[in-house]
């Protein structure tokens, strides 16, 4: 089967690893044809926004894309690529499965959590203004039915990926009323699903058993920002977000795409580690039926990383973007 995908190759080191991933993709023989768009810096200066028409109509029409990271300019007005795609295209839900890579140690082993954002509201609602000099207000819009979908969705992945233990993180005695409603949603799902084990703990805790412990979690489930830091520190237990995948979900389509920056200082030196966009892809595949190459794919990575004879410098190693890349294929 020949599939019609969305490609967005990004801002900086975005279009090195996007085409790291089509390499083994096509390695793996996945028959992909590309609708290729532009988003971020490029798109900016083509049309005048981080988005353009052009981009949503193609993600809407092929219902899943893979994407490169891309920059925001700092203090234009411009609004985040990343935040524009997931409003447009309602990506509710942001996916982050974090596990112990073989072959990078770390400070912590047996790691296999996943975490799971809300991505459309809470304090990146993005609704701010000044009251008088020097005093801004950012509203938090918490709605009953966003906390449901979250939750109903969350539990859901729960139950098709073998997944028994859900946490709700929050700060409810602080945030009372949009915390509790989270936390409402999130009790009143669970007890559809006795089979899965539900906890609440407040956000501050979490950071804490993070730090110490982190095998305790299974599926973590958060708002908005607090979904965006802890994502980002879980990465961080395993050697960084270079070696996390990421996918943004909504009902009807799916944005695959690595969760580091678009690192513009080495941009087109060939020094890009792909592996966070290769296991993005990986995904992906998994989204759209293709298990056996998802596997075959995610196995070639392992196999190389755990080998540690070809690493890219983030890793401590001297390869080449594009030597990593044919050492994955090879691995295939």
């Amino acid at each position: 089967m020949e599939y019609t995908l969305t490609l967005i190759k990004g801002d900086g080191i975005g279009p090195e690893v996007t085409g790291s991933a089509l390499r083994v993709l096509e390695a793996a023989g996945v028959r992909i044809r590309w609708d290729e768009v532009l988003a971020g810096r490029k798109a900016i200066e083509r049309f005048g926004t981080q988005v353009p028409g052009t981009l949503v109509e193609s993600v809407r029409r092929n219902k899943v894309a893979l994407k490169g990271p891309t920059g925001t300019p700092i203090g234009k007005g411009f609004q985040s690529a990343n935040v524009l795609l997931r409003k447009q295209l309602n990506l509710y839900a942001c996916l982050r499965p974090v596990s112990n890579v073989p072959g990078v140690r770390t400070g912590y082993d047996d790691v296999d959590l996943v975490v799971i954002r809300e991505n459309t509201e809470g304090l990146y609602s993005g609704i701010e203004h000044e009251v008088s000099p020097g005093v801004v207000i950012t509203l938090k819009i918490m709605t009953e039915a966003a906390c449901w979908r979250i939750a109903e969705w969350a539990f859901t992945y729960c139950r098709y990926h073998g997944r028994h233990k859900v946490t709700a993180a929050h700060k409810a005695s602080v945030m009372k009323m949009s915390d509790e409603l989270f936390l409402r949603c999130m009790r009143e799902v669970s007890e559809r699903y006795p089979f899965i084990e539900y906890e609440e703990m407040p956000i501050d805790v979490v950071g804490l058993h993070l730090a110490m412990d982190p095998t305790r979690f299974d599926v973590l489930v958060l708002e908005n920002l607090f979904g965006d830091i802890m994502s980002d520190l879980a990465a961080g237990l395993v050697g960084g977000t270079g070696l996390v995948p990421g996918a943004n979900i909504g009902d009807d389509c799916a944005v695959f795409e690595a969760v580091h920056g678009s690192a513009p200082d080495i941009a087109g030196k060939g020094l890009a580690n792909p592996t966070a966009m290769l296991l993005s892809a990986v995904l992906m595949l998994e989204y759209i039926g293709e298990r056996k190459a998802a596997k075959r794919i995610r196995n070639a990575v392992y196999t190389v990383l755990e080998a540690g004879r070809v690493r890219t410098r983030d890793l401590g190693g001297t390869a080449s973007t594009s030597e990593y890349t044919q050492a994955v294929i090879d691995a295939l």
